[in-house]
């Protein structure tokens, strides 16, 4: 009964194989339309599992509880100076909050004033300490920088250092560093390659190399899902942005983009890309299977026709049926093609044997291919959808709408192959086969197959042992960044970042009731050999206040007149101003020469301060620029965390 179906299709299609093509052009070009305007293609990851997940259901509390970390984007910036990254951070950070069109949000976590003022009492008492006498000790030197931020206020600080090394008052050994960062920035100036010296790093204590080393800046950008890459323009703003920063063009800094949004455009950038080689690169393959099976063009057509119809159609089953393809189920156009022709191709090889037999019967020879073939390829294609449709009832939905599309095509292609492809051969006409149809070259094959049969199935058995024994060995990847692309800019960066636990991607975020909940949890976690870090509420309550503040406390009663800023500032400094500071400064530093080497940092400062004397305005100022551009928040910075308050 099934035979004759399949056979009386097949007859039916070749004997009206003008209307059949028609109608299969008619269909193809419905659905093409159909599938422009109702397909879309989603990239939003969510949608690729099931809302009624557990785990689902906690990640949409969590984003509505905290939508600032849902969708970002990540700039991760890194200077050669620490102000030269929080300059470009503060610039960038700006310039992409005035930007409405692209960006909902843009903040810099680590610039909080909190960390500002009351950064000082993280620090170890000892560490805390040790600071502060340093600090306490460079009085003189910070009362003037303090009265005169400026290269006038630098250098009668630094002909104060040459005074007393002169009346033998002054020990330069603890400033030897800072020293030579001056000569290295003024020399350089003077060159006409000036780079600003970093005021953090003289005023630290060396406390910089504990702070982080890159800053960053979190922007939450407008997404268009129905782009491949919904973060592609923002991120393209974003490109423009940094190449126009001051630091980045003078190659001092450097801005990095990776998180979420990143990660997930260049993924689906990749899957694009694949999809569309595979597509291409199973064109070609196909073609060249065509030709060695069926050798004409007169079959090779009919068969792609074929394809093509079938993909058409399932086109338009996926645009009723799910309407949204994801980064998943878009791949079903790969799959269907590399399959599908599989059964064309098995009706066309048989019609060519059927041929063979029967050359001047093309009618008797379409039959009997039907009734050979037919219930085969229906086998195949049932048994290959069951397969794909066995993913349909899973949580995971891009796999689950993948197996839907799928084990719907491969039925859309069997039904094409026995309805539409008579009707394509009977078009084309292919001539019959003079020859019997396959590989006379190959007959030695069989023959030496069934020859060899048992050292074929030992060695067959040998290699299934040797499998077996080192499939153990075989590990599973769960690591979904594995996945990914490891040489994007998004990765490379992310890479980067994991040796540090606060910058770790591999965290889980838990969400408690209140602070003493989240305190007893905490507890709990910390011992786990599988927990590294833990931070709650608590961990921004430093511990040990009462000493540390009392340790700033002091300091800042010997320092803070120091530190005050005048009531009025002084006036701009000119050029003139420049050279005169230096001229004057080298008068007070001159006679100490005699007690130090040549190569001493304060004998260097000395040649160079001959040079600025004679300097043209614009190298004067530039080397007034490149030692105090950054002193200002320093000291600013300074005053903030000698004003430190209990934190609770």
């Amino acid at each position: 009964m099934l035979n004759r179906l399949l056979v009386g299709l097949a007859d039916l299609s070749r004997h009206h194989a003008r209307i059949v093509v028609l109608t299969g052009a008619l269909l193809a070009a419905f659905s093409a339309w159909f599938a422009s305007g109702h397909l879309g293609v989603s990239t939003d990851t969510d949608l690729m599992f099931s809302a009624s997940l557990p785990w689902r259901q906690r990640s949409m509390t969590f984003s509505k509880e905290f939508p600032q970390f849902r969708d970002l984007l990540v700039l991760v910036v890194d200077g050669r100076t620490p102000e030269e990254a929080d300059t470009t951070a503060a610039a960038l950070a700006t310039a992409a909050a005035a930007d409405h069109t692209h960006f909902n949000s843009v903040r810099r976590p680590d610039a909080s004033p909190f960390f500002n003022k009351e950064g000082l009492l993280f620090l170890d008492p000892k560490q805390l300490q040790t600071l502060m006498d340093k600090t306490i000790d460079a009085q003189p030197f910070l009362g003037q920088l303090v009265a005169d931020p400026s290269i006038r206020g630098l250098l009668s600080a630094l002909a104060l250092l040459g005074m007393g090394v002169t009346q033998g008052d002054v020990d330069l050994g603890p400033y030897l560093d800072q020293v030579r960062q001056f000569h290295e920035s003024l020399a350089a100036a003077l060159a006409g390659h000036p780079h600003p010296v970093s005021w953090q790093d003289l005023l630290g204590g060396g406390l910089s190399e504990l702070g982080p080393r890159y800053r960053f800046v979190l922007v939450q950008p407008k997404l268009d899902f129905n782009s491949l890459q919904p973060g592609g323009e923002a991120t393209d703003a974003l490109q423009q942005i940094i190449a126009g920063l001051e630091f980045v063009k003078a190659g001092t800094a450097q801005v990095r983009i990776t998180g979420q949004v990143a990660l997930s455009d260049e993924e689906f950038s990749t899957v694009a890309k694949g999809a569309v080689e595979g597509l291409v690169g199973s064109v070609l393959l196909i073609s060249l299977w065509l030709f060695l099976a069926v050798k004409t063009w007169r079959l090779i057509l009919p068969i792609l026709m074929t394809l093509g119809l079938g993909l058409m159609l399932t086109l338009l089953f996926a645009a009723a049926a799910v309407g949204t393809l994801n980064l998943v189920s878009v791949g079903f156009g790969v799959l269907f093609v590399g399959i599908a022709v599989d059964f064309a191709i098995q009706f066309s090889v048989r019609y060519r044997e059927r041929r063979h037999e029967y050359p001047d019967d093309p009618e008797k020879a379409m039959r009997r291919t039907a009734l050979r073939t037919g219930a085969q390829i229906l086998v195949a294609a049932v048994a290959t959808a069951a397969g794909f449709l066995a993913f349909v009832p899973t949580a995971f939905s891009g796999v689950a709408e993948l197996g839907l599309i799928a084990g719907v095509g491969m039925l859309i292609a069997f039904f094409c192959t026995m309805a539409f492809l008579p009707a394509a051969i009977a078009l084309f006409r292919p001539r019959g086969e003079e020859a019997f149809v396959g590989f006379a070259w190959a007959a030695p094959l069989d023959r030496d197959m069934v020859r060899w049969r048992y050292p074929i199935l030992a060695a067959a058995a040998v290699l299934a042992v040797i499998a077996v024994a080192v499939s153990p060995h075989l590990r599973f990847v769960s690591d979904p960044l594995a996945t990914k692309d490891p040489d994007t800019e998004a990765m490379r960066t992310l890479r980067m970042l994991l040796s540090d636990p606060l910058t770790n991607p591999y965290t889980i975020d838990i969400l408690a009731p209140n602070d003493q909940a989240a305190e007893v949890l905490a507890a709990k976690l910390r011992p786990l050999a599988t927990v590294s870090q833990v931070t709650d509420i608590n961990s921004f309550v430093p511990d040990d206040q009462q000493q540390k503040l009392a340790i700033i406390a002091d300091a800042a009663t010997i320092l803070g007149p120091t530190v005050t800023p005048p009531p009025q500032p002084p006036a701009p400094i000119t050029p003139d101003q420049v050279r005169l500071a230096a001229t004057t400064a080298l008068a007070q530093i001159d006679p100490a020469l005699a007690k130090l080497p040549r190569d001493h940092p304060l004998a260097l400062i000395a040649e160079d301060l001959r040079d600025l004397r004679t300097a043209p305005d614009a190298v004067a100022m530039a080397a007034n620029e490149a030692l105090t551009r950054f002193l200002p928040n320093q000291l600013e910075h300074l005053r903030m965390a000698l004003s430190a308050e209990p934190v609770t």
